[in-house]
């Protein structure tokens, strides 16, 4: 199994790892437990140096996987209803009365914590997915970590964003005050990647039909595999991430990893936020896959499992042709949202313009819109008369948003929404029966 395997632990898992990390650097052998959940936490911590706990405090780590199935494989650990952007921030904030249904584990922090956010799935512009709708939008989560900066509650925060266009979360949003530092898997206008697909070098063993991981998230487990994290500091990791996701610098089949937030505290060591692993306190520094990957648009990840589940099934079989008619239908919807959000815009800025003033990126360092509760509307709207976005339309994300960057209305939005689904059966792909993405 992959490095992977060792890290990605659950749509959303939340741990508290062991305290004692700053005044251990003489003492690297010492077992301190890589994982430990909240609720086992506080025996542990009564044996701990008082002098370590006061110096560093608890880390925290929330782990998000916001996807389902065996075609999006995370290690998923955690699944269910309760896998909710709502429960996600007040996990987040540490508020256990917010919860709905799970374990009601919340990042409990006090002032001297340390805070690790790891987040794995599909996104597009200015927006997150989440196995359950509606899906995570930056504008919210930008308030969210300014509340858990005003709370006081906690040291420093480090966050990874594996999703496509995820810089695009953070652009023009993240400020610099919070003592939050960020990387993304790309920037704000690019995919990210998935590797250890089948058939592709390095491939993953035969009986696994789907890919393993991202270049972005197994370029970073792997480091953290093998290196001494009391040693490596997070700009080491981010450096070595960085070169990996480009894949090898190339940028084909591979992504720009970005930073945003607080830069300035780069230099501390990474078991701070990761904890750390006495079996690597003499490891030699080695990668598991250090030359270029082979990979695949993040976006295509789902439908190279569907057609490697349909080649490996019996021929002439129900099952396959059931695998074969999903395939068909999946590549129509995706069709249908390339054309409908085309005819979409061409209504709304003319049939010369529509295409360039939907695709039209602001300039650096502006946020993808002005207004979110707008882009959330005019999702909706889209969605009412077209069908869902599904993960493969959250890449109009950034068409929505110029659309309400214009100053369109709400009822030329709905009535061109009209003219270009009315005769489309939506079907399976019905909000109603799937929910609104915003």
């Amino acid at each position: 199994m992959m490095a992977a395997a060792a890290w990605l632990c659950g749509l959303l898992s939340l741990l508290a790892l062991a305290g004692a990390a700053s005044a251990a650097d003489g003492a690297e052998g010492e077992w301190e437990p890589l994982i430990r959940m909240p609720t086992a936490k506080g025996s542990d911590a009564a044996s701990a140096p008082a002098a370590e706990d006061d110096e560093v405090g608890t880390r925290w780590a929330v782990l998000v996987a916001g996807s389902f199935g065996y075609g999006n494989y995370r290690h998923q650990d955690y699944t269910g209803d309760q896998v909710t952007t709502e429960n996600f921030f007040a996990v987040l904030l540490g508020n256990r009365s917010a919860t709905t249904g799970g374990s009601k584990k919340v990042i409990d922090s006090k002032p001297n914590d340390h805070i690790f956010i790891y987040y794995s799935d599909h996104g597009g512009p200015g927006v997150l997915g989440m196995p359950n709708l509606p899906y995570l939008y930056a504008g919210d989560f930008i308030k969210v970590l300014k509340k858990k900066h005003a709370s006081n509650s906690y040291s420093k925060m480090v966050i990874y964003v594996e999703a496509c266009e995820s810089g695009s979360i953070f652009e023009g949003l993240m400020p610099e005050d919070l003592n939050i530092y960020v990387t993304t898997a790309s920037n704000p206008v690019e995919n990210s990647w998935g590797t250890y697909c089948p058939g592709m070098e390095p491939s993953p063993p035969p009986e696994y039909i789907t890919c393993l991981g991202d270049l972005y998230s197994v370029s970073w487990m792997e480091d953290s595999e093998t290196h001494n994290l009391k040693k490596e500091t997070i700009k080491d990791q981010y450096e070595v991430v960085k070169t990996r996701t480009s894949n090898s610098n190339k940028y084909k089949e591979g992504s720009h990893v970005m930073e945003y937030g607080d830069k300035t505290f780069k230099d501390e060591k990474l078991s701070f936020y990761q904890g750390f692993d006495p079996a690597n306190a003499n490891i030699a520094n080695m990668l598991l896959w250090p030359g270029p990957k082979g990979a695949v648009n993040q976006r295509d990840a789902d439908l190279l499992f569907m057609w490697k589940r349909y080649e490996q099934l019996n021929g002439g079989t129900e099952e396959k042709l059931r695998a074969l008619i999903e395939i068909k239908e999946t590549v129509q919807h995706r069709k249908h949202l390339d054309s409908s959000i085309d005819f979409v815009g061409r209504l709304v800025f003319g049939f010369e313009k529509g295409p360039s003033m939907l695709e039209a990126v602001r300039t650096s360092g502006q946020p993808l819109v002005d207004d979110w509760d707008c882009l959330k509307r005019m999702v909706r709207i889209f969605e009412s008369q077209c069908g869902s976005l599904t993960q493969y339309g959250m890449k109009y994300m950034r068409a929505f948003a110029n659309i309400c960057n214009s100053g369109i209305s709400e009822m030329k939005m709905r009535e061109s929404s009209i003219s270009a689904c009315s005769s489309y059966n939506s079907a399976r792909w019905s909000p109603m029966a799937r929910g609104h993405s915003a």
